[in-house]
């Protein structure tokens, strides 16, 4: 039971890592990424979808995004909806390849962009911390229900302890490798 807790415990961990790694990859540096465009949706034929569903999102260079689209009909389309997303990037056509420039970030897009890598990181740390309360909660009805002994109680919180320790210190990593990459020019 108790390993079923600590198991449990750290599957959630993991995946808050997770969904930290794959909000840090939205945010965008200098640097060009195809996850930059993951969350631009476009009309393909009557329903909304990701751009990475009507076309092939690649790096061309270290600024520049390359966009195939699939189909010729949706180059417009794409275009106007990279061009209207929060991103504020200005796409250029040429044929069926759309190429969008990266611009270089201004020192105060930097900083801002740095609280938002921290804020990040704080929700992060937060699911984890609530993650490890409901471990110790479950703990505490086993204990509360004669199934395990106060023993394995203090042993299994400690061990749930050493897990979160673990996760927040991961998560620390994350934010601060993430900002030393906006931090470069």
């Amino acid at each position: 039971m108790l390993a079923e807790i600590k198991k449990d415990a750290a599957e959630r961990m993991k995946k808050s890592l997770e969904s930290l790694q794959s909000e840090l990859a939205k945010i965008r540096t200098g640097r060009a990424h195809p996850s930059l465009l993951e969350h631009v949706t476009v009309d393909y034929y009557g329903s909304e979808v990701p751009i990475g569903q009507a076309a092939n999102v690649s790096v061309e260079d270290s600024r520049t995004l390359a966009v195939a689209a699939w189909d010729k009909l949706m180059v417009k389309k794409i275009e106007k909806a990279i061009m209207t997303s929060d991103l504020g990037l200005n796409p250029s056509t040429s044929g069926t390849t759309i190429r969008v420039p990266l611009p270089a970030l201004t020192e105060q897009r930097r900083t801002e962009l740095s609280k938002v890598v921290h804020n990040e990181g704080e929700q992060a740390k937060v699911a984890i911390r609530n993650i490890r309360r409901d471990a110790n909660h479950h703990i505490k009805e086993l204990l509360k229900e004669k199934e395990i002994s106060e023993d394995d109680q203090r042993r299994a919180e400690g061990e749930i302890q050493q897990l979160t320790d673990h996760h927040v210190e991961r998560v620390d990593v994350m934010v601060a490798e993430k900002e030393k990459e906006l931090m470069e020019i």
